[in-house]
């Protein structure tokens, strides 16, 4: 069963959320940071994007970077942008995009339960972006991203949440995405005790976004453990940062690809090997929206084209087979385009939906790629599927909007001690 605590969460005060807050370090490169900063001398990616205000072409893991997120983040705590609540916290955040909401519990989740599977994964992970945030996490002696974890939705819990967003929020703001993000304060410890209990009763957990952030709290808690003589198992370190939504809340988009060249082929020799597992219709942008499971929209010299999968493409049976992103992967990136491992090869690139389908347009009209793919988006549904079967998703699977902003609760989690 899943464990949560409570922590002493650190957040922004009262008046200075809308400035600190930030999105995901990993959403942009080191030159949109730099921008963002100089816009917003207060915004928190002066900790999550340290190498955006060193020399221009700095390694972004250069242990200067590492050292500049640390300064930065006691800059942070000594001036009160950031303040720490002084009794452990559940705390609820509220996202609201358009139409669409999202209710999340902030808590601080159990290493051994990922360890264990507890929590479940469905994507590997790469070495050095492990040891990327291995490193932040030490510098700075917090986790300052959350890990996105879902759960089948309770009842019980729903009714708890609900409980919580009856009083007057901590934080309330809008960014200008048009995202209206709102920051609830458990305190009470019969509440505190009820939510313990509640998540108690739910057998699973599976994440959905943060699986480096994730093996890196693993990686940073068996180091910890190991040099602490004086190990319990209630230090910090021994639970990681996350958020946690219902099933039934989650958002996901579509994940597209971008791939820079045919691997040597004409566009009819390329459209005539498609064909072997494709039906191809010529279309328009509107009308080639990947809008149900196995059809994909493709974007190639200027024209769109409906790809539908052909049955005896893929195994619907097999709960990774019929995937979209491995039907794509296995009957025309791999065997026709020669994107064996679509994780480290540098001729694809990949385009959250939220983006929208015009910017495949764009990145194949610029030149700089010469074939787009839309696809439908991974259900939730088919996440939880191949979690619970111990199965991998291919790389870039699923695209979560909206996306969870850095510093509305940072955990600090410090890896020092002393032999008593």
């Amino acid at each position: 069963m899943a464990s949560v605590k409570p922590f002493c969460g650190l957040r922004p005060a009262k008046d200075s959320a809308e400035r600190v807050v930030s999105l995901p370090y990993d959403v942009m490169d080191t030159k949109e940071a730099r921008q963002m900063i100089a816009a917003n001398k207060d915004s928190f990616l002066r900790v999550t994007r340290a190498e955006a205000e060193l020399d221009a072409g700095i390694d972004p893991h250069a242990p200067e970077v590492y050292a500049k997120a640390a300064s930065n983040m006691k800059e942070f705590i000594a001036t009160g942008l950031l303040v720490p609540d002084a009794q452990p916290c559940f705390y609820v955040y509220k996202q609201q995009m358009d139409n669409h909401k999202q209710v999340g519990l902030v808590v601080a989740a159990s290493v051994e339960e990922y360890k264990n599977n507890i929590i479940k994964k469905h994507e590997l992970t790469r070495p050095d972006k492990e040891q990327d945030r291995v490193n932040h996490i030490l510098a700075t002696e917090a986790q300052t991203g959350a890990i996105f974890l879902t759960y089948r939705a309770s009842e019980t819990v729903n009714a708890l949440m609900a409980q919580a967003m009856a009083q007057t929020p901590a934080h309330e703001f809008t960014t200008e995405d048009g995202i209206v993000h709102t920051l609830y304060v458990v305190s009470e410890p019969e509440r505190i005790r009820a939510i313990e209990e509640a998540f108690g009763r739910i057998e699973t957990l599976y994440i959905a976004d943060g699986h480096h952030r994730a093996a890196a709290a693993a990686r940073v808690y068996d180091k910890c453990r190991s040099e602490n003589p004086n190990h319990t198992g209630e230090e910090p370190y021994n639970r990681f940062l996350a958020v946690l939504f219902p099933h039934n809340m989650m958002k996901i988009l579509d994940y597209n690809r971008v791939v820079k060249d045919l691997n040597g082929l004409s566009q009819t020799a390329f459209l005539e090997q498609v064909q072997e597992k494709f039906e191809i219709h010529p279309c328009s942008r509107k009308d080639c929206r990947a809008e149900y499971p196995h059809y994909f929209g493709m974007y190639l010299d200027k024209a769109w084209y409906k790809l539908v999968a052909k049955a005896d493409s893929y195994d619907e049976a097999n709960p990774l087979q019929r995937l979209d992103v491995s039907i794509l992967q296995e009957n025309l990136l791999k065997p026709i385009l020669g994107i064996e491992n679509p994780r480290t090869d540098k001729r694809i690139g990949f385009v959250g939906g939220i983006r929208g389908i015009k910017e495949l347009e764009r990145l194949v009209d610029q030149g700089e790629y010469q074939v787009a793919f839309s696809l439908y988006p991974t259900s939730i549904k088919a996440l939880m599927e191949i979690s619970d079967a111990n199965l991998i998703m291919p790389p870039k699977s699923t695209w979560f909007e909206p996306k969870l902003r850095d510093a509305m609760v940072v955990h600090m989690t410090p890896c020092r001690f002393t032999d008593q």
